[in-house]
């Protein structure tokens, strides 16, 4: 089920972070006290399908209690293609798992891991960007959970 209130996201358990892209999906993870979030390899989509069972499967053998997706908004708060790219692919995951999923605004978060990776002379930058830009998504999620 996709939530519209913080305050009815699961309280405890670790979270999954997602930056969905339409070439390649970041994700990231919290431990279960959500004080540490790690980034995992991203996925290079090729198959929608195949994206949404790996993002299942995920959920399962890691035990998330709740999905944070990246929705990447114009500067306005109007939905741009990607928006409405996204929310479908999160209207799918809702009608394939009962984990709850939330959103929280993306902006420039590529923009703050480019500069963090650039900054840590990572090479091959384009490689983990996205799971990069998808724990900053996490972390950003969890300081509002932990507000309310």
């Amino acid at each position: 089920m996709i939530l519209s209130k913080y305050k009815d996201f699961p309280s405890s358990g670790r979270i999954l972070g997602l930056d969905w892209g339409s070439h390649r999906c970041g994700i990231a993870i919290s431990n279960e006290n959500r004080d540490l979030v790690f980034s995992r390899p991203q996925i290079n989509i090729t198959n929608k399908d195949m994206l949404l069972e790996y993002i299942v499967k995920f959920i399962q053998e890691e035990q998330i209690s709740g999905v944070v997706i990246g929705l990447p908004l114009y500067a306005d708060g109007s939905d741009s293609e990607t928006t409405k790219n996204v929310r479908k692919f999160a209207d799918v995951l809702a009608m394939t798992t009962d984990t709850p999923i939330i959103f929280v605004e993306e902006n420039l978060t590529s923009c703050v891991a480019q500069d963090l990776l650039l900054e840590k002379k990572c090479k091959n930058i384009k490689s983990i960007l996205d799971s990069e830009s998808a724990r900053i998504i996490l972390e950003n999620a969890i300081s509002i959970l932990k507000r309310i």
